[in-house]
């Protein structure tokens, strides 16, 4: 791991300051939103737009590295985050935010299609895992170094808004002066919505279902902790304990997925995670408390994203695997724009326990599928399952399919047979 780090720092540590950039954004928002007045139900769009964008970008960047090239492609995009994370404070209004929020989901989605081409090119088949988990790192150190960032200017200003800004600019820098150029894109083999889905049916609504658990978590947490009256500090610590939590039980989480039937792993998570985030609804839990919920909350949530990729891998083919994860991050992306949507709606009709409410529905519908899925067919045994990856729901199609690499990579070294024929039994 030493020698990718040194290999591949400057793109690492340019990643982890676009992650303090889009880190600020999320949770600044719901807080300057309620300074500003704006309602719950205009803040769910706000936030929910960030994933429209984020979704076309996933489609469509592709399209454009293919047209005008990596470096071109990374500038101009990176360029639109700079100047619409200043932006916000120039137009405090949330129908300008919901459209700038797209813009910046966009260019966000396409700065880690690239940047994590790039690190892939510049991974071998032994160091890809390791450089993946490296990313990972970087950026829930990106989003946790931003919640303390949070407290060094005043929400009502403008200083917390060019910080970001200055931040994501200078982190172009090392990453435009030092990285290689990246492969072309090539086109991957399709596969429909509804093949990936007879393949592996836990998979699709298992990651449908975090893509709106992850948004309302990202999207809805300030605007939640503005609404029960959390000063920018409590806030900001609430949310760093989402992600810390993320990323001390990714690895151990990780561990146990290569040891045991996974879908018991799935169940036994989700419902631990509808448990968790259901005391703040039933309970007045006190600052504490509410900070271990958001620990356990983001230790259930990241690491369930990495376990269904891995889970859906197991019944692929090698040569359906890059394909499989496209169709994985637009369900995803599907069922993230309607997260903060639906959380802001039931916040406006209950209350701001409506955000915990909507997290826990969501993981204990999961957990039900389950153990419904369970009992449809045999799991495959531990030595026919690919190794899992730690992935971050931040990431881009790239990590996705890196991590898809490493699968059948494993798969072929092993010289196993993919179990996808017997998927629909």
């Amino acid at each position: 791991m030493l020698t990718v780090l040194r290999n591949s720092w400057p793109l690492l540590l340019g990643m982890m300051l676009l992650m303090i950039g889009n880190g600020v954004q999320g949770t600044l928002l719901g807080i300057r939103g309620a300074i500003e007045g704006f309602s719950t139900t205009q803040m769910s769009v706000v936030m929910s737009a960030y994933f429209l964008g984020f979704l076309f970008g996933s489609r469509m960047t592709p399209g454009m590295i293919r047209s005008v090239g990596h470096v071109r492609v990374f500038a101009a995009l990176g360029s639109m985050i700079s100047a619409v994370l200043v932006a916000y404070a120039a137009a405090p209004d949330w129908i300008a935010w919901s459209l700038m929020r797209v813009l910046i989901g966009f260019s966000f989605s396409g700065v880690y299609i690239t940047a994590e081409s790039w690190l892939n090119n510049a991974s071998t088949n032994e160091t890809r895992g390791q450089a993946l988990s490296l990313y990972m790192i970087m950026q829930m150190l990106g989003i946790i170094s931003a919640q303390a960032l949070l407290n060094t200017g005043d929400p009502s200003g403008y200083f917390l808004f060019v910080i970001p800004s200055v931040l994501v600019s200078i982190a172009f820098t090392p990453i435009l002066l030092t990285a290689s150029p990246a492969p072309a894109f090539e086109l991957t083999k399709p596969l429909s919505f509804l093949r990936l889905f007879q393949i592996s049916p836990l998979g699709c609504v298992g990651i449908f279902l975090l893509g709106g658990v992850f948004s309302a978590q990202f999207g809805m947490a300030s605007v939640w902790g503005s609404a029960v009256g959390l000063s920018v500090r409590d806030l900001s610590i609430f949310v760093a304990a989402i992600y810390v939590g993320g990323l001390v039980l990714q690895y151990p989480i990780g561990w146990l997925s290569d040891r045991m039937d996974r879908r018991k792993l799935v169940l036994a998570l989700a419902a631990g995670g509808a448990m968790a985030t259901a005391i703040p609804v039933l309970v007045d839990a006190n600052f504490y408390l509410l900070v271990a919920v958001g620990a356990l909350m983001g230790g259930v949530s990241n690491p369930l994203y990495s376990l269904l990729v891995a889970y859906t891998n197991d019944f692929m083919d090698g040569a359906d695997m890059p394909a499989a994860s496209a169709g994985l991050i637009f369900i995803n992306g599907v069922g993230a724009i309607g997260g903060p949507l639906m959380t802001g709606w039931i916040m406006a009709q209950m209350g701001p326990s409506g955000f915990f409410l909507f997290i826990a529905v969501l993981f204990a519908v999961m957990a039900g599928y389950a153990g419904w899925r369970m009992t449809r067919r045999p799991a495959p045994s531990a030595d026919q399952t690919g190794s899992y990856t730690p992935l971050a729901p931040t990431g881009g199609l790239v990590a996705v399919e890196a991590a898809a690499e490493i699968a059948a990579e494993a798969q072929h070294a092993d010289g196993q047979e993919a179990p996808a024929r017997n998927a629909t039994e």
